[in-house]
């Protein structure tokens, strides 16, 4: 179902992207952001779940400024090459990348985005910072509660998981008492519970968290 094609950031830099396309004309489009283990496997598979839902998905690869074709599982050494480069990215030039993903998804019509774990984190960073959106839904981003400042411009909603010992609750509740423009989920469930490649994984919860961003996104998107 998916491709891989090329995408030009405003400073010029190209980066590649996984991009699925559903069978028929896209009702509308969502860009996918990777956690720190790259546009894997289990993030192509999110991009095609939400093209076989009707819409555009696009996964832009953005650890490539650092290292290109960065695709690994959930080991420990994968763990930390992943956060030594998440670690090395600063937010405004992944924002351009993210950008670049936004300008061609939206040639498709109203444009949503999601993003996991570090993506979370950006997914936010997006929703505050950048244009082009409609909808936003990010999962267990660690530096989401540190941006409660910042507000969405466009209708956010955010999924946490309550055994979470990345993101402490004291840190959600406060987030949620500062932004009551964003929708807060908690869920009976550890870190990285979307992700059924990894042992977090909750089946209910991820379910009912996809459920909600399905439905947030047919609300905005259509």
């Amino acid at each position: 179902m998916g491709e891989w094609i090329k995408l030009t950031a405003r400073d010029g830099f190209e980066l590649d992207a996984y991009v699925a396309r559903p069978e028929a004309s896209p009702k509308a489009s969502v860009v996918v952001l990777q956690e720190i283990f790259g546009v894997n496997s289990h993030i192509r598979s999110v991009a095609d779940l939400y093209a076989k839902q009707g819409y555009l998905a696009v996964a832009p690869a953005l650890f490539d400024r650092k290292i290109k074709n960065f695709e690994v599982g959930y080991g420990a050494d994968d763990l930390k090459a992943g956060r030594d480069i998440a670690f090395a990215l600063d937010r405004e030039t992944t924002l351009r990348d993210i950008e670049a993903a936004i300008t061609f998804a939206g040639q498709s019509g109203k444009t949503g985005l999601v993003g996991y774990c570090w993506g979370g984190t950006m997914a936010y960073a997006s929703a505050c910072f950048l244009s082009g959106l409609s909808a936003v839904s990010a999962y267990y981003g660690g530096g989401v509660t540190a941006m409660k400042d910042h507000a969405p411009k466009v209708p956010t909603i955010l999924h946490f998981g309550e055994r979470d010992a990345h993101i402490p609750m004291e840190g959600v509740n406060d987030f949620k008492a500062a932004r009551p423009d964003a929708t807060i989920y908690v869920y009976a469930a550890d870190h990285g519970f979307n992700c059924d490649q990894r042992g977090s994984f909750d089946e209910d919860s991820a379910a009912l968290a996809r459920s909600r961003t399905l439905d947030h996104f047919a609300k905005h998107l259509s």
